[in-house]
């Protein structure tokens, strides 16, 4: 699979150790700058006295995530957390989640200038541009091998079909060849 991977992390910290936790973010993010394919990082806390930081840190590819990952700089980086940050959950995401979405926050401090999401009318050409093919495509087949089928049944195998052909074909190869389509700045 290619194309950008978010990384989402949840730690623990103390509340009382926030300039503390502050100044580690910035520091690991500083560090990852230096490295090929970074986009950025942030995070986002529930609520002010919460324990809980949700990171996110994202890379344009699977490899240069990786590098990162297993780099010397990132390790001594996790290394002067011990003893103030515990990480209790890491999700991967590379499928269509997130990919369009804006913070779900107003308690987000982002390390990085972030890159605002393309306008919706973008989002739906690109999802059109490969909906609408493999609808046509999906349907045609079911005409010979489900067209006696209940029709909920018929709809039910074909949206089976064509969701995980969509999430982790179909929109990572658009949104690939769309890039700077969808990411061109925006008339003012």
């Amino acid at each position: 699979m290619t194309g950008p991977v978010t990384v989402s992390i949840t730690r623990q910290v103390d509340p009382a150790q926030e300039d503390q936790m502050l100044a580690w973010l910035r520091a690991g993010t500083e560090l990852a700058t230096r490295f090929d394919g970074f986009l950025g990082s942030g995070w986002i806390r529930p609520q002010e006295e919460s324990r809980d930081w949700h990171m996110l840190y994202r890379f344009s590819t699977q490899e240069a995530l990786e590098a990162w990952e297993q780099s010397a700089q990132r390790r001594w980086w996790l290394d002067s957390g011990e003893g103030f940050i515990d990480e209790s959950s890491r999700e991967r995401r590379t499928g269509i989640e997130g990919w369009f979405d804006e913070p779900s926050s107003i308690d987000v401090q982002d390390l990085r200038t972030a890159t605002p999401p393309p306008p919706r009318w973008k989002q739906m050409c690109a999802i059109f541009l490969v909906f609408f093919p493999l609808s046509v495509a999906t349907n045609y087949l079911a005409k010979d091998f489900a067209a006696d089928w209940w029709l909920p049944l018929r709809v039910l195998v074909t949206v089976g079909v064509m969701t995980p052909v969509m999430t982790y074909l179909a929109l990572p190869w658009i949104t690939t060849l769309l890039r700077g389509w969808l990411n061109a700045e925006r008339d003012k």
